[in-house]
């Protein structure tokens, strides 16, 4: 039987095959161990093989666990918030979920866990790979981590979840012992905008600037101004702060010609409107924080009068 049988299958599993499958598409024992003998296949756990030529990624490992360890397994902690985007290290462990049944579970690179908690878990699949979903994930990952704020605010910017359904996840989690709902709370409460989705991370660093550098507090997305909707207008003052994304604000003619327009009509009814980049923000923080620290000496003096 050749190679081509199972590869187009395997190339879209992350370049994995189990013997199983493999017998579904028509291989026998036989061709099996045939190509594991040829160095076709390399075997990454028992009934489950990586298609030579495939490429190494840690959603591979993650992908073949998965398979190895059993129709009810799923990626889990480290490893399913990995799989829905969060960013984590190459060489973590793989996590996975797997029945209290599966005792004698023993894969290389693996941790199992057996939880008594069995709420949300539905399985997801990401990138073909079953999983848990988004708030299991958060509430695992600060179990297995400690922290879980980056992952947090990702969520909430990528409009995976939003802050009220995450509280909503705190409250069923919530009971004397529960690992990782402390580390979720406290991402909750430190949650820099009002509990309000931002839509970049630019906006996060935006607050996160302002709160560190102790300026003067902002709203984050107040009610709208002349109909336009706008990143922070500082508390008592008639200056909006923008968050100045290439991907928003430089991709077309129109959309330039929209904030343009947007602007100058801020202006044009006392509104003092000061855009801010990634670079500014990210890269050169101290300096934006001054800078912001004299737009508003020069146009909101009354903030800084001593009582």
């Amino acid at each position: 039987m050749e190679l081509r049988t199972i590869e187009r299958w395997a190339l879209g599993h992350h370049g994995i095959i189990t013997r199983a499958k493999a017998a579904e598409l028509g291989w026998g024992d036989v061709d099996w161990a045939r190509a594991v003998r040829r160095g076709e296949l390399e075997m990454l756990h028992r009934g489950v093989a990586r298609l030579v030529g495939a490429p190494r990624t840690p959603e591979q490992r993650i992908h073949a666990a998965v398979l190895a360890a059993g129709p009810t397994a799923l990626a889990s902690h480290r490893s399913a918030a990995r799989l829905w985007g969060i960013p984590r290290p190459d060489n973590d462990p793989v996590d996975l979920i797997v029945d209290r049944s599966v005792t004698r579970l023993r894969l290389d690179g693996v941790v199992p866990h057996r939880p008594r908690d069995r709420e949300d878990l539905r399985p997801s699949h990401r990138l073909s790979t079953p999983c848990t979903n988004m708030l299991r994930t958060l509430v695992d990952l600060g179990a297995a981590i400690g922290s879980v704020e980056a992952a947090v605010s990702m969520a909430i910017t990528s409009g995976t979840v939003t802050p009220n359904v995450l509280q909503y996840l705190l409250a069923r989690h919530a009971r004397p012992g529960r690992n990782g709902v402390g580390a979720l709370r406290n991402a909750l409460e430190r949650w820099p905008l009002d509990g309000k989705p931002a839509d970049s991370e630019l906006e996060l660093r935006m607050a996160s600037l302002l709160r560190r550098y102790r300026l003067p507090p902002a709203t984050f997305h107040p009610p709208r101004i002349e109909g336009f909707e706008v990143d922070f207008l500082v508390d008592g003052t008639e200056v909006v702060l923008e968050c100045v994304g290439w991907d928003y604000h430089g991709r077309t003619r129109r959309q330039f010609e929209r904030d343009t327009s947007r602007a100058t009509r801020l202006m044009e009814v006392g509104y003092v409107v000061c855009p801010f980049t990634w670079r500014q923000v990210v890269r050169r923080p101290g300096e934006t924080a001054a800078r912001i620290g004299g737009l508003l000496q020069r146009w909101a003096p009354h903030l800084f009068r001593s009582s």
